[in-house]
């Protein structure tokens, strides 16, 4: 069915100029041949909340994470207020696990939203993290994952960010994933906090495959 472009979003916070939007039409389907089950990350370089995208798109993409029920989804966005409104219109099943981004304190009301939404699974991605979240609500979350910035201008992380999300999940029993301290290159500083790895995931089953 070939591919749909668009230029910007409209919203200059979250896309920059000459950043465009691609439907793959053709690729909706695909994980319904992968037999064996798999974690899926759905818009590693993208986001399907984009304005953009047409919700009848979102909508098949949903339905295709649900019959494909053997794998797990992750779906991450920065436009809260775009999934919150299309979401009574997709089917959720138990294998979607929905996230949102949230850096800096700004960005906490994406959690409100996301915790308004019928997803069964749901995370909160604060990587890169860019400021402490200390008025950041997990409950109802499932699931959070912390790190550092990456690039030549990086902006640090500091410990102290990184700890009270670390003890407040363990408080909540919310599973808490630390990815990465950041650098110049994404590993440049490891992935020890307090000399260990955090790699908790949700306690959930993945389906195996029928």
């Amino acid at each position: 069915m070939g591919s749909t472009r668009y230029r910007l979003d409209g919203d200059l916070r979250t896309s920059g100029p000459g950043f465009g939007v691609t439907l793959h039409q053709d690729l909706i389907d695909v994980p319904l041949r992968w037999r064996r089950p798999r974690l899926i990350f759905v818009n590693s370089m993208s986001d399907l909340f984009h304005p953009a995208v047409p919700t009848s798109f979102i909508e098949r993409v949903f339905r295709t994470m649900a019959e494909a029920h053997w794998h797990t989804f992750q779906v991450l966005t920065k436009r809260h207020e775009r999934l919150e409104s299309v979401a009574p219109q997709l089917r959720w099943a138990p294998n979607i696990w929905q996230g949102v981004s949230v850096e800096n304190r700004r960005w906490i009301v994406r959690v409100e939203a996301l915790k308004r939404t019928p997803a069964q699974v749901k995370f909160i991605s604060a990587e890169p993290l860019l400021g402490p979240l200390d008025d950041l609500d997990i409950r109802g979350i499932d699931w959070l994952i912390a790190g550092g910035e990456s690039g030549p201008i990086h902006r640090p992380v500091q410990i102290e960010w990184l700890r009270d999300l670390r003890d407040r999940c363990l408080g909540a029993d919310v599973a808490f994933f630390f990815k990465q301290w950041g650098g110049v290159r994404p590993k440049s500083g490891g992935r020890l906090l307090d000399g260990r790895t955090w790699d908790e995931m949700p306690r959930i089953r993945i389906p195996l495959a029928v």
